[in-house]
């Protein structure tokens, strides 16, 4: 937050399904959520417009916020529930369990912080976001040594007269993206229509909790389980001096790009054009800037010529043939893409071509096995986890919609993947503005930020001018 700026805490409480609603339940993790059992939190915020005051969110929003939260935990219940960790997890496999009365912390808070600077897509300190996310509850250990670790916590914070935030933090084990939005989806939807659910039967997708049609033909769970314990993640809780930025792409821009990274691989690679969509073009841009920002004050021969950078990217298993789960399926169901080039390649003069080449390959890799190399991740992932390694990872998709969570106050103001600015992640999503087609987000120190800044817009420029 600014300097002259305060957050108050108004209310903090449990919130969980309606009493007796459910019973317990237990699901066992499946292969697809163990490499996210070590890792940290995800954090997703939304901004709102909200012109009231504090006294007017408190009488008339906040209970319909907390019973709509109730009613969709009813049916999201795992967010409620809790990890459970057995005294040996080389043995026994984790699960996730719920029990009647168990609930999500939900915390309201006030804040005089400048909610204009907040929402700007231009560059601001990382930590004017911190106060407005909540903290999930500690673990504890029960008397058999069972760790019992909660799963989501929620925070609402009102900026008095002028907007709000919601901000979820949760366990990936949980969860993925495409099932956090679902959730999020959901709560707006019956928050909007004030707790009254017969106008939208028939609307609102239920998730479905059937864990045992995942397949595992591969026998990837007791290899995951094994690795998972060697694997602490790529976050590391760095600050200092360090601002966030959004970056919207106009259709005309992302078209460009696309039109020529076409002719280009067209003309360079045998094996022709490879798969050339929104999500590629992004990624490629956005990665050559990062290691061409990294690298500004320092040459490539310092930095190693063939020294390879990686992206790390995730793909949606759901609809891939070996699975044919539904949309709605609830867990995790992503299959992790790794792509590496040369650091001299990626900075050289077709340094984007050669970067959508890697990524549309994998991707067209994905299409036709989408377990292939997974038998190697995790350990491919403690790798990349060494320091000094060139790792860029990409958070959310375009596909999941956050801008369509609306919660009666009309779409999110801003919207974003708060965990970046301490992962080495970027993040993607669709746009408030229809009138362009992908934004994205990221976390620098400030001197590489300008020259991010720099070097993304003289590289949109180069092939403008070379079209």
């Amino acid at each position: 937050m600014s300097h002259h700026s305060t957050v108050k805490i108004l209310d903090l409480c449990q919130v969980g399904p309606p009493h007796a609603s459910l019973p317990s339940t237990t699901f066992s993790l499946t292969f697809f959520d163990l490499p996210w059992l070590h890792c940290r939190p995800a954090k997703r915020i939304f901004f709102y417009d909200f012109p009231h005051p504090t006294h007017h969110f408190l009488q008339t929003t906040l209970p319909i916020l907390k019973h709509s939260l109730s009613l969709s935990l009813q049916h999201f219940f795992p967010f409620a529930g809790n990890l459970i960790i057995p005294p040996q997890p080389h043995h026994h496999v984790p699960y996730i369990r719920y029990l009647p009365g168990d609930s999500v912390s939900f915390t309201v808070s006030e804040s005089t912080a400048d909610f204009n600077l907040l929402i700007s897509d231009s560059p601001q300190d990382v930590r004017n976001w911190h106060p407005l996310v909540p903290t999930l509850p500690s673990p504890r250990t029960d008397d058999d040594d069972t760790r019992v670790i909660p799963l989501m916590a929620i925070q609402v914070t009102i900026l008095p007269c002028y907007g709000l935030s919601i901000c979820a933090a949760f366990s990936h084990v949980a969860a993925d993206g495409k099932s956090l939005h679902h959730f999020m989806k959901y709560w707006a939807s019956v928050c909007k229509a004030n707790w009254d659910l017969t106008p939208l039967e028939g609307s609102l997708s239920l998730p479905i909790h059937d864990r045992d049609r995942v397949k595992d033909p591969k026998g990837l769970k007791l290899v995951y389980l094994r690795e998972s314990m060697k694997f602490e993640g790529f976050v590391r809780d760095v600050y200092t001096n360090k601002v966030r930025a959004t970056f919207v792409l106009s259709h005309e821009r992302v078209e460009k790009v696309k039109k020529w990274i076409s002719l280009k691989c067209a003309s360079s690679y045998a094996s022709g054009t490879p798969h050339v969509s929104t999500f590629v073009v992004t990624c490629s841009l956005v990665w050559v800037c990062m290691v061409k920002s990294e690298q500004s004050n320092v040459n490539c021969v310092a930095k190693g010529c063939d020294e390879l950078c990686y992206l790390v990217f995730v793909a949606d298993c759901r609809d891939s043939p070996e699975f044919s789960l539904t949309s709605t399926y609830f867990g995790n169901c992503l299959a992790s893409l790794i792509p590496a080039v040369k650091r001299g390649e990626i900075v050289g003069e077709n340094g984007i071509v050669v970067a959508a080449n890697a990524i549309g390959r994998k991707v067209r890799d994905f299409k036709s096995d989408a377990l292939g190399g997974a038998e190697t991740l995790m350990s491919d992932f403690r790798e990349l986890g060494k320091p000094g390694k060139s790792v860029l990872v990409v958070a959310g998709s375009p596909r999941l919609g956050v801008y369509e969570t609306d919660f009666g106050w009309g779409k999110p103001k801003k919207s974003e993947a708060v965990h970046l600015d301490s992962s080495g992640s970027i993040s993607l999503s669709d746009c408030r503005d229809k009138d362009s087609r992908i934004e994205f987000g990221l976390a620098l120190e400030r001197i590489q930020m300008t020259n991010f800044v720099n070097i993304l817009e003289q590289e949109l420029n180069n092939i403008v001018a070379r079209e």
